[in-house]
């Protein structure tokens, strides 16, 4: 099967650009197509964030957004990058707009109650973007949730996902080469989870991988024994923190991360664990 990443990007749900993805999909039985939705992008620093992730995975882009500006961001970087985009909105606003003579609001949101979840949630993703992939090792003490893994356990997408419930999610990538910041050791062990995988399955996932960004898919990233070892040492790192381990072999990112909040034990409330 042909391996595709799509990005549903939006300022509301998503659901309209997933359907427009998910059923334009349908009509090629040979694309195993992964989905990852980002909902209720409102500012630059997010999208940027989210951009730069669609490119390191060399995704495609659905996107409704009726702010204009950004609407064209996406575009813009789309096309500055190679990457395949469709514009789910702003061509129907265009047909109204010409139909009525009258101009868009362009104001995202405007079918939400812009309450102080909602703009909690909005500082709950920017922390996310912040502090992904450990850009920032100081984020990992002001996080409500600190994520570890090995390279392509999922990290991004899951604390994305658990941003979008209000949570401050820092993560950090896993390698016996790298060394691991001193912040790490401060943090609450029942505040950190390790993801790890099948070897099998991190080695398929890796080489899919490489292929969408034209490279050979066997190499050092892919190879077993090296996966095998990534592995074995993030076992021995979880053992030692004392965190919780998520086998994600088989695993969605909602199944993830309801796991993390049901050990912790939390609701939809914002910033559970203080400011």
């Amino acid at each position: 099967m042909a391996p595709i990443t799509i990005f549903i990007i939006s300022d509301s749900s998503g659901e309209t650009a997933l359907t427009v993805a998910q059923t334009a999909v349908s009509q090629f039985p040979a694309v195993h197509a992964t989905y990852q939705r980002f909902p209720f992008i409102q500012t630059d620093s997010i999208l940027g964030g989210i951009l730069s992730l669609a490119k390191k995975q060399h995704a495609m882009l659905f996107h409704t957004l009726v702010n204009r500006k950004l609407s064209d961001h996406v575009s813009q970087f789309a096309e500055d990058n190679q990457l395949q985009h469709f514009d789910c909105i702003q061509p129907a606003m265009k047909i109204v707009a010409s139909a009525t003579d009258l101009q868009p609001e362009g104001v995202p949101g405007l079918v939400h109650n812009l309450t102080s979840t909602y703009f909690d949630r909005i500082a709950a993703m920017e922390f996310a973007v912040a502090y992904d992939d450990g850009k920032d090792p100081t984020g990992l003490l002001k996080a409500d949730i600190v994520i570890l893994g090995v390279s392509r356990t999922s990290k991004t997408p899951l604390s994305l996902f658990l941003a979008n419930r209000n949570l401050r999610v820092a993560n950090l990538p896993l390698s016996p080469k790298t060394q691991l910041p001193e912040e790490l050791w401060q943090v609450d062990p029942k505040r950190i989870f390790g993801l790890t995988n099948q070897p099998d399955i991190l080695r398929r996932i890796r080489r899919e991988r490489m292929i969408s960004y034209g490279l050979p898919a066997d190499g050092a990233y892919s190879d077993t024994q090296k996966i095998s070892e990534e592995l074995a040492y993030a076992k021995k790192l979880y053992q030692k923190i004392g965190c919780l381990v998520i086998d994600v072999s088989n695993k969605s990112i909602e199944e993830t991360a309801t796991l993390i909040m049901e050990s912790l034990d939390y609701d939809q409330r914002p910033h559970p664990l203080g400011d």
